[in-house]
């Protein structure tokens, strides 16, 4: 199931465990906030309205932040004239927890989330390492040739050079024609 939100004056498609960055939020977090603004609801029968009447959508506020620093310089050249001025936009991390139909309520608790377990090391791939480690060790190394230095390579005599022509320009004093 899916729903499409509209809030902070941009729409968003969401399903539950669906984490989004929006337009700053009312809430602590770790705080359940409804979501009324439900433009449409999908399923199997999808319900389109604005907003569709009896639907929410329950989020848990994970985070509030700010967004990037955005810049605006301007400049009158020749004017001695300059303005700078910033602006860090806030926003709010949530997680959709629920998509609700019907009029139902949110539960006001945040659901607790399955921790990963560490996925256990493959008994075969620690063999493969430990016979990789003793077949390197009875390896010798090889040595390479070693490559020539900048240095040999400029002790090398150089070329004679062409004896140099001498070049005189000819003006030409007659007019043009």
């Amino acid at each position: 199931m899916f729903a499409v939100v509209k809030t902070g004056g941009k729409q968003y498609r969401v399903a539950p465990e669906d984490k989004l960055r929006v337009a700053r939020l009312a809430g602590e977090p770790g705080q359940i906030v409804e979501l009324k603004d439900v433009l449409l609801v999908g399923g199997d029968v999808p319900v389109i309205g604005n907003p569709v009447l009896g639907a929410t959508v329950a989020a848990e506020v994970i985070a509030h932040e700010r967004g990037a620093k955005v810049i605006a310089f301007k400049k009158r050249r020749r004017k001695n004239s300059r303005r700078k001025r910033g602006y860090r936009d806030e926003y709010t991390l949530i997680r959709i927890t629920e998509i609700l139909t019907d009029g139902k309520k949110p539960s006001l608790t945040a659901m607790p989330r399955a921790e990963r377990k560490p996925k256990p090391a493959a008994p075969e791939a620690e063999a493969a390492d430990a016979d990789a480690a003793t077949d390197t060790a009875a390896k010798k190394p090889v040595k390479k040739p070693a490559a020539k230095s900048k240095a040999a390579a400029a002790k090398k005599p150089a070329k004679p050079k062409a004896a140099a022509k001498s070049k005189r320009k000819t003006a030409s004093k007659g007019k043009k024609k």
